[in-house]
């Protein structure tokens, strides 16, 4: 028999060799339809009713279905948004499982359940066919010869990691010396040159940008403009088409092994708390019409509403076993198929909510601590959503490192002038304790980071003190207010010598101090040579040359800090009490040390230096990690004026190298004598090494 029952054992489609099994959750379905189609997916050739339900998964076995397939699902049951349920069988939906997308999404009033225009809004029905518009699943081989790679990976220590944040189209857009055909795919990732750039730079792992399939809004579309930046997901399981020339899963695939090759691991930024179909006035492309009372947070008294806690329209359920399966499929799938080494989770605090907010011990958290394919790669959390009680850094299990932006406003403010902060950025130095000193978390608890994606490059942050968003066509309401910046002087470009001088120090005044503070670092791609957004803070929807990388300061004086990156990176090897697991303390009753806070006459703080006055000095010695080590004196000055202090006067140590000055250009070695004066630059930082 051609049809037969199959097994709702794996959900997706999955190719045997033989012939496909599909497999669709829908615990409030009455019946689901496979749409077979042409290879250009503009015609249906057959719809056929998947023959059994075994626990609410639907399935069938077609012995004819071989890769390469395209297909979708029409799912049958009751219109009632009152209810939650908005099943609409004329509305054909994408396989939440899918494993490859054909075609893209275009925009028209089909797409939506409803009646568009009618005074019943969402609460009526629309008759109109979409299959033309929508993207369509295509059954897929995984086979893929890893070579080598099977089974070696980076494995990166934390304590070793060193983060560079990117997206797969924006890095290489517009980078010369990356062959034309590969620039803005995931093969450009992986160019020699781009692998050249990070080995330069001393980074360990790329975080990339949302690369699971996802669509542009139709508000968007009408403006000309897209997602860019990607977290606007409908597939979780899909490589992004638009990245790759061919076939994105093997695109994908070979672009890991190729930095794997290199050394180099590939973290995920995953979107997980809400999809593409926004609100109840949103698309129904897939989840909406497969099952939407168990996808999404409904409103308890009205389920015709969603529970956004992202701001996106919807949040999607994980407390739902099936949704929660489908999430852990998803991540596991990344990890054994793609062979990734971790992920970044937006929004995470959406992930863990429970009926009363968020849950460290949530069904999602639980089934994370447990996983053993997810033991083996890192998890960062982005440890807030917009909801009540969404704030929650620190607060995620030890087996989490977190996005501590609790670093970035302390430091931000630090070198934007604010003074009476030396207590705040001495905590932000040293690991954050009091955020994450607790249940047995270590120092890589907290990724420290002063720019991402979202907000200003590190330029524009000393380039602009208001953010000017006019190109995304929301009047510049869209985007934070709140941005900590320092224009220096003058809003946007000058010519002026002297603004320009400080703008490049203030760039290095931050990337030296990420890389000398205790956690994680994660570095912005593009920030080390001076890329700008023209003051955009938020170029979610810019694909185009302010959301790409700009490649033009590479190799000009004073703007490419590669190198002075790549000897920041070199400092932390060089250094290991920078990248230690264990909790610093201060002076122990041996007399050794594990971090000494020093006044500039180089005498241990006391409570009132801590309260100095608009104090913006601060300098203290890290103890050797282990014996025989070097300690490292580090002075940081944010003041617009010198300050004279003293070098540290120890038995051990008859003098101190000078091992970093950001301002001197050149990054002159010298050495200085034990208890030597010296004078810090304004707004500076500099750093010695301890020599017997």
């Amino acid at each position: 028999m051609r049809l037969s029952a199959g097994t709702s054992a794996r959900l997706g489609a999955s190719w045997d060799g033989r012939g496909t099994n599909f497999a669709l959750f829908s615990a409030n379905a009455e019946k689901v339809e496979l749409c077979l189609f042409d290879s250009q997916g503009r015609r249906e050739l057959e719809r056929i009713a998947l023959p059994e339900r075994t626990e609410d998964v639907w399935h069938g076995y077609l012995n004819d279905v071989s890769p390469g397939q395209l297909y979708g699902y029409r799912v049958h049951g009751p219109y009632a948004p009152e209810q939650g349920h908005r099943f609409n069988a004329n509305k054909l939906l994408l396989d939440p499982y899918a494993r490859r997308l054909a075609g893209r999404l275009v925009w028209s009033d089909a797409h939506f359940a409803y009646r568009t225009g009618s005074p019943r809004e969402d609460l009526s029905f629309d008759r109109r066919d979409n299959a033309r518009g929508v993207p369509k699943a295509v059954v897929v081989d995984e086979v893929f010869n890893w070579g080598r790679q099977e089974m070696l990976r980076p494995n990166i220590p934390w304590e070793d990691t060193i983060i560079y944040e990117a997206h797969v189209k924006g890095l290489t857009q517009l980078r010369a010396d990356v062959p034309p055909g590969l620039r803005g795919t995931y093969g450009g990732l992986s160019s020699p040159a781009m692998i050249d750039h990070l080995k330069r730079l001393g980074v360990t792992t790329i975080e990339l940008l949302p690369v699971h399939g996802f669509v542009d809004d139709r508000m968007l579309v009408e403006r000309k403009l897209s997602n860019y930046w990607g977290y606007n997901t409908i597939a979780f399981f899909a490589p992004e088409q638009r990245y790759a020339q061919d076939n994105p899963l093997d695109a994908f695939r070979t672009t890991v092994a190729r930095l794997h090759d290199a050394g180099i691991e590939v973290l995920l930024d995953v979107v997980y708390n809400h999809t593409a179909e926004g609100n109840h006035m949103g698309p129904t492309l897939s989840f909406r019409g497969i099952d939407n009372a168990s996808y999404y947070w409904l409103l308890k008294d009205n389920p015709r509403f969603y529970d956004d806690f992202t701001g996106c329209g919807n949040s999607v359920n994980l407390t739902h076993p099936r949704v929660l399966q489908m999430v852990m499929d998803s991540l596991r799938y990344w990890v054994e198929v793609c062979h990734v080494d971790g992920f970044r989770f937006d929004l995470a605090t959406t992930l863990a909510r429970g009926p009363d907010g968020f849950d460290r011990n949530s069904a999602f958290l639980a089934a994370v601590r447990q996983d053993p394919v997810l033991a083996t790669v890192k998890l960062v959390a982005e440890p807030w959503d917009l909801g009540l009680g969404g704030y929650q850094v620190g607060a995620f299990p030890s087996q989490w490192s977190e996005w501590n932006d609790r670093y970035r406003s302390a430091l931000r403010r630090y070198w934007s002038g604010e003074g009476s902060l030396i207590g705040e950025v001495s905590n932000r130095m040293t690991g954050s304790s009091d955020l994450f000193h607790h249940d047995g978390r270590t120092l890589r608890a907290g990724i420290n980071h002063v720019t991402v994606h979202d907000g200003f490059t590190l330029a524009d942050l000393f380039s602009y003190n208001e953010k000017h968003n006019e190109a995304n066509g929301e009047d510049n309401r869209d985007g934070s207010n709140d941005n900590l910046s320092n224009n220096c002087g003058v809003e946007g470009p000058t010519d002026d010598p002297a603004i320009i001088a400080l703008r490049r120090r203030l760039r290095k005044n931050q990337l030296a101090c990420l890389l000398l503070a205790q956690g994680v670092p994660l570095l912005l791609a593009g920030d080390e040579v001076g890329n700008t957004q023209f003051g955009n803070n938020n170029a979610y929807c810019q694909d185009n040359e302010i959301g790409w990388v700009s490649w033009d300061g590479l190799g000009r004086e004073g703007d490419d800090l590669s190198d002075f990156i790549g000897h920041m990176t070199s400092l932390r090897t060089r250094f290991p009490q920078i990248r230690t697991r264990r909790w610093l303390d201060g002076r122990r009753a041996d007399g050794s040390y594990g971090v000494l806070w020093l006044t500039p006459s180089a005498e241990e703080m006391k409570e009132q230096d801590w309260n100095f006055p608009e104090g913006r000095f601060l300098s203290y010695v890290l103890g050797p990690a282990e014996p025989g080590q070097t300690p490292i004196f580090i002075v940081l000055n944010a003041a617009p004026e010198a300050i004279a202090f003293k070098l540290p006067k120890m038995t051990e140590y008859r003098s101190w190298q000078r091992v970093l000055n950001t301002a001197d250009s050149e990054q002159t070695a010298a050495s200085f004598a034990s208890g030597a004066d010296f004078e810090a630059p304004p707004r500076s930082v500099i750093a010695f090494a301890g020599s017997a």
